[in-house]
């Protein structure tokens, strides 16, 4: 079932009544898989509280220290994104970022990362996604709790995976890297840059977040990332 294999991942959530309450916005829409990031704050009886009927939702969360660690076996992460950044990345609207969840999670685990109440996710953060999504709420006050944008990108979700049910499309056989797959890729890749002196260690400037764009953007498949790693060790090989 691609429910079961899409993640929610909040990032140092710091109320916890809110991951209470994201628990509930979950089990709601039939998901149950929750990755909390360094939290800020105790999983505590105020948010068994808000989960409500939610509380297995809560009791089976993951905690991890890092996203990486959170999303290393997922071949698909869309981060969550409430305004413009100096970096465009590729940006998904709420439907179009529940059909990818969707179709993904028929082959692989797949995340949704949602970051922090005050201030969202970093550009470090962002960076480890493929996609950006945005809720296009009022832009005269689009001021979104957490949990009503879990809740609203949960039911995109949903409603896709009911569509899904009703009149199946054809999959994408392709396979995907995972998260993990692609960092070690980027580092393969900045490590050769360097060597060939076309990354100055001391000025690197905006070099390796630019490739990262372009490849999260273009999401090789897994073939393609080993044609790249080849083409990588063949030039490592010829510059010793």
């Amino acid at each position: 079932m691609a429910l079961e294999d899409i993640r929610i991942v909040l990032v140092n959530t710091s109320h916890s009544g809110n991951i209470g309450s994201v628990a509930r916005a979950m089990k709601t829409m039939g998901l149950s898989k929750l990755y909390l990031v360094d939290p800020a704050c105790e999983v505590d009886s105020h948010a068994s509280a808000l989960a409500a009927g939610a509380t297995d939702v809560l009791g089976n969360a993951v905690q991890v220290e890092k996203l990486e660690d959170a999303i290393a076996d997922c071949a698909l992460t869309i981060g969550t994104s409430a305004r413009s950044r100096t970096l465009s990345w590729p940006m998904v609207g709420p439907r179009e970022c529940a059909q990818k969840l969707v179709d993904g999670a028929e082959q692989t685990p797949v995340a949704l990362v949602f970051g922090r109440e005050n201030s969202g996710l970093t550009n470090e953060e962002l960076q480890l996604c493929n996609y950006h999504v945005c809720i296009p709420a009022n832009p005269e006050y689009s001021s979104l709790n957490l949990a009503m944008a879990v809740q609203t990108l949960a039911y995109e979700t949903r409603m896709t995976y009911l569509d899904r049910q009703e009149q199946p499309v054809e999959q994408d056989d392709a396979q995907y890297p995972t998260s993990q797959q692609m960092e070690l890729f980027y580092e393969h890749l900045e490590s050769t840059l360097n060597d060939t002196g076309f990354i100055i260690k001391q000025h690197p400037g905006m070099v390796m977040t630019k490739l990262k764009r372009l490849f999260n953007r273009a999401r090789p498949e897994d073939q393609e990332l080993n044609i790249l790693r080849g083409i990588l060790s063949s030039i490592n090989k010829s510059i010793k």
